[in-house]
């Protein structure tokens, strides 16, 4: 039997990095892996639509995108005088600081876009951080919002509040 000539000398050493596999990906495939440019990319694009959200408009439209203007929010009888209520949707707090004086602002705190939740003491308040409003004009009372809310127009008739 012939057995293999043994090898003259050292077995020979790789140099180098080691080796990588394509990065290209043959036309007509897909790959499923996903570089870092692209993970950073999409997080970017989602941070954006998110920050885009927080600060849209306060604009009267319902969920299915009709508008909600001249649509009855709150019974004048119900809204206390000094206080006032908060509607979910569309998002607004309906105050009454003196018989018979109304006002609106919406319910979303500037802090973090948070709902807000009641109103007590002539303050309207939020849960998340502990801001507060005032239910004269909307001003921020204690933060830690920096900015007040928002005012929205309406109207009372037939002894109803509704946006105008």
């Amino acid at each position: 039997m012939n057995e293999p000539a043994p090898l003259n000398g050292p077995a020979p050493r790789l140099t180098g990095p080691a080796p990588q596999p394509p990065t290209e990906v043959p036309p007509g495939e897909s790959s499923s892996v996903m570089d870092r440019r692209t993970l950073l990319q999409g997080a970017g694009v989602v941070a954006a639509a998110g920050l885009v959200a927080a600060c849209g408009s306060t604009s009267q439209t319902s969920p299915d995108g009709g508008s909600t203007a001249g649509v009855g929010l709150v019974a004048v009888a119900d809204v206390p005088v000094g206080g006032g209520v908060v509607i979910e949707e569309p998002p607004v707090v309906i105050t009454q600081p003196s018989q018979g004086q109304f006002k609106a602002f919406t319910a979303i705190c500037p802090h973090q876009g948070c709902l807000v939740s009641k109103v007590d003491d002539a303050e309207i308040v939020c849960p998340c951080h502990g801001s507060t409003f005032s239910i004269e004009d909307g001003a921020v009372i204690q933060g830690p919002a920096e900015v007040g809310l928002a005012p929205e127009s309406i109207s009372v008739q037939d002894g109803s509040v509704t946006l105008a």
